[in-house]
């Protein structure tokens, strides 16, 4: 296993120094030091200030959870289509990643605040939150207009989330992913357990979020994400 930096630096104090002595300051530096060093690299510590989703640069991040996060930023989306129910900063983080973005906000405000950012690929698009019939009617008849055709990433992280999933599961392309934020509400387990897709849960925290919850991907056999093939980073580097 390749050594981390922290790990280097500290090699010769573990050498040389009494186990009595390393041992201690070993257990204090890694109580004290691992949530500091976590928030720090993560952004969390950025995000709860800014309360936006950004990087430890600053830039902007989906608000899901970490461990989801991490798994989707070491995939390429080259030529992928993905398609939003709630956006903002994930908006901002799918757009240079994948070919064409098509976002459905529920927000009056948020809509108005974020439409002048959005980049050339994405479309972005206000409707109604009246009642979840008349979202779903309207989400249906904008998709048919435009004739999308269908998406290979479907993020359910806003509207109406239940009524989404049956939207969702009919423009998911087959080696598509559909990724639910907040999944362990909404609805979502009933909604998705006799589809006949597969499931894997992330639990953590999210940028600028004091307690840890659940982002979960549904996905067929066949989807681009998890393909054996992709390598296994190591994240401790990065």
């Amino acid at each position: 296993m390749t050594q981390t930096n922290i790990q280097k630096a500290f090699k010769p104090c573990k050498n040389y120094l009494p186990s009595w002595i390393w041992n201690p300051i070993r257990s204090l530096f890694t109580a004290i030091g691992t949530p500091i060093r976590f928030s720090v690299r993560s952004g969390h510590f950025k995000s709860s200030f800014k309360k936006f989703a950004v990087s430890a640069k600053g830039e902007p991040i989906p608000w899901y959870t970490y461990p989801c996060i991490d798994f989707i930023r070491h995939r390429s989306y080259d030529g992928k289509t993905v398609l939003e129910f709630g956006g903002g900063q994930s908006t901002l983080w799918w757009a240079p990643r994948a070919k064409n973005i098509v976002t459905f906000e529920g927000d009056h405000d948020w809509y108005d605040e974020i439409k002048g950012s959005m980049p050339a690929n994405v479309d972005l698009f206000l409707v109604s939150m009246d009642s979840p019939e008349r979202c779903v009617s309207e989400v249906n008849k904008i998709l048919a207009e435009r004739n999308y055709g269908k998406f290979d990433v479907i993020i359910i992280d806003g509207l109406f989330r239940l009524q989404m999933i049956d939207i969702a599961r009919q423009a998911l392309a087959d080696s598509g992913a559909i990724i639910c934020d907040d999944a362990e509400g909404y609805g979502f387990y009933e909604g998705f357990k006799d589809s006949g897709l597969n499931r894997v849960d992330f639990f953590g925290y999210s940028p600028g979020v004091i307690l840890p919850h659940c982002s979960s991907i549904f996905f067929g056999n066949g989807s681009f994400l998890f393909d054996p093939q992709h390598l296994i980073p190591v994240i401790a580097q990065e």
